[in-house]
């Protein structure tokens, strides 16, 4: 009975659709044998236990609890989706004051009862935003904390999978980066298809310019056709696609994707963003992108929009200027 690791991971919004399937694929993937659901909705939170309990899964040692500082003291992981859902016809960033206030919480809640969580991903919209203010007040190092970004660029593999009639894993290294949200940025250079550079393809009669921009927004409103299929927002890939990255933190299989990571370097500063990464046991590092003139634009852009809505979050008080982050976390 192998498991990645020993130590405790906590997920918190256990009871709602994201949280419930995070549990279970946890469980599946064999992350850990100490697993503590977490939620305000006490009834919703006993039932999600009771069905992880009745797949009779070996070795696991399922919690529950509804109150916080049980649910984070001792966690090594947390995964937390622990936010208000989108429904049709509000964007992500409809949600960032709710949000933003609902992740300062946490971040001043995992500096209280655990500060010596060795990572934590934060998967509910904007994620960008209510990751970094996460960030801020939990005075964790920057290396420790993630979003969600990868759906977007697996989104994109699925649509160039369906659009070319091959196999999902037949379209190798899609990636967006920058944003989780309207303002993303979806490169086309890095991406092949059966071998075949796709930018070899845009613009013939196997993909028209026409198709790949209407294939490109298909990428940005996937999360919006999910509300519109299911009458709900998005909860299975997201779910998966989180549990993977706290593998990879735990130090299990290497993580395929763009995370959202925080970012300060020459060209991008004091934000959290899908880039290029790495993620293992010492957390995430960002790489260099490469992609063309017109992509790197568009990533200016979504860099762009992302400050003005940390700024917006700023102006609300529920973080300070940016050069009094380090009173709060000495990290940053």
């Amino acid at each position: 009975m192998n498991f990645v690791t020993e130590e405790k991971l906590t997920i918190i919004g256990a009871a709602g659709m994201i949280g419930s399937n995070m549990a279970q694929t946890a469980a599946m993937m064999r992350l850990t044998p100490n697993i503590c659901l977490y939620d305000p909705f006490a009834v919703g939170l006993e039932g999600v236990t009771e069905e992880i309990r009745h797949c009779g899964f070996e070795g696991l040692n399922v919690t529950f609890t509804s109150d916080i500082k049980e649910a984070l003291t001792g966690a090594k992981y947390i995964v937390s989706s622990g936010g208000a859902p989108r429904k049709e016809g509000m964007t992500r960033e409809d949600l960032l004051k709710g949000n933003a206030e609902i992740a300062a919480q946490l971040g001043k809640d995992i500096k209280a009862y655990c500060p010596d969580v060795n990572h934590v991903v934060i998967i509910f919209n904007p994620a960008d935003i209510t990751g970094l203010v996460t960030l801020i007040h939990s005075g964790l190092k920057p290396t420790q904390v993630t979003t969600l970004a990868g759906l977007d660029s697996t989104r994109l593999q699925s649509e160039l999978a369906k659009h070319f009639g091959v196999k999902q894993s037949e379209v190798t290294n899609t990636r967006t980066y920058g944003g989780h949200g309207e303002q993303m940025a979806v490169f086309a250079s890095t991406a092949k298809v059966k071998g075949t550079p796709l930018t070899d393809l845009i613009g013939t009669d196997k993909l028209t310019t026409e198709q790949w921009n209407d294939l490109r927004q298909r990428v940005i409103k996937g999360g919006a056709n999910i509300i519109k299929l299911r009458g709900r927002s998005s909860f299975q890939s997201p779910a998966y696609v989180s549990i993977e990255m706290i593998r990879a933190a735990m130090g299990g299989e290497a993580f395929r994707w763009p995370a959202g990571c925080f970012v300060k370097n020459e060209k991008y500063q004091n934000i959290m963003m899908a880039m290029e990464t790495s993620i293992d046991k010492n957390g995430v590092h960002y790489k260099e992108i490469k992609g063309t003139l017109e992509e790197h634009a568009e990533l200016d852009a979504s860099y762009k929009h992302l400050t003005a809505l940390r700024d917006q979050v700023i102006d609300m008080g529920i973080i300070p200027a940016v050069e009094k982050w380090n009173t709060i976390n000495p990290n940053l």
